[in-house]
């Protein structure tokens, strides 16, 4: 206001010089703040001395977040985070079983042979098949060497009727997959995917495959006599990492 109130009075004192020939005169007595002691501004000044807020901010004292702020002592993340002990993926990493295939360029041999072993079927007794009717893990104190490849057995009498007629007991195509070998592939086997069939053993990569070889045994068979043993020396073969025998 009392800007203002200036600015107005010397626009006032100028459009006086304008007009009057004497203009000190018109300055000296038309001043009404000239002899007035008390400005009304000066003391009357609604806040100078009764600013609501200076003592009375609702929020110096009163700060509702001050002493209850509902995040300082409850947390609702601090003991429960449901990823602290429970991550679903610490115990169920679909990549922590991911199978590692290798593949072999061609030619092969005529009986599959494990790769660092030379164990035909991993390592399982192929009488006990017939004998116990399951995957029986052989071991090194019954071993025997034929058509390349080293065969374990459970026991002395499991090895001695396979030194007798290796044949009979042997995997049909060498211990390679049968669903692989019906089209025209070669791939390794699980000693747990096998099925007797006319007296034949047939293994497979897996159970899964198993099932695709069961749903036509006849045709699989019938195809995959076509393709052996001439795929050994035209084919990449593809195995897979196992550890079967727990």
């Amino acid at each position: 206001m009392q800007i203002k109130y200036l600015t107005a009075l010397m626009a006032s004192a100028v459009l006086s010089v304008g007009v009057a020939s004497v203009p000190t005169v018109l300055t000296a007595q038309a001043n009404p703040c000239a002899a007035k002691v008390e400005d009304p501004c000066a003391a009357a000044d609604p806040c100078a001395a009764a600013d609501p807020c200076a003592a009375a901010d609702p929020c110096a004292a009163a700060d509702p977040c001050a002493a209850a702020d509902p995040c300082a002592a409850a947390d609702p993340c601090a003991a429960a985070d449901p990823c602290a002990a429970a991550d679903p993926c610490a115990a169920a990493d679909p990549c922590a079983a991911a199978e590692v295939v290798t593949s072999y360029a061609p030619p092969h041999t005529e009986v599959y042979v494990e790769s660092g072993s030379n164990l035909a079927i991993r390592g399982a007794d192929p009488v006990a098949y017939f004998t116990e009717g399951e995957a029986v893990a052989g071991v090194a104190e019954y071993e025997y060497e034929w058509n390349g490849a080293t065969w374990r057995f459970s026991s002395a009498e499991n090895q001695a009727a396979f030194v007798a007629n290796p044949v009979a007991f042997a995997p049909q195509y060498g211990g390679y997959c049968a669903k692989a070998m019906s089209e025209g592939n070669l791939a390794s086997v699980d000693p747990r995917a096998w099925k007797i069939v006319d007296g034949k053993l047939y293994l497979n990569w897996s159970k899964e495959v198993q099932a695709q070889w069961l749903g036509d045994v006849p045709g699989n068979i019938e195809k995959a006599d076509g393709f052996w043993p001439s795929v050994l020396a035209a084919q990449t073969f593809y195995e897979n990492q196992l550890a079967w025998a727990q």
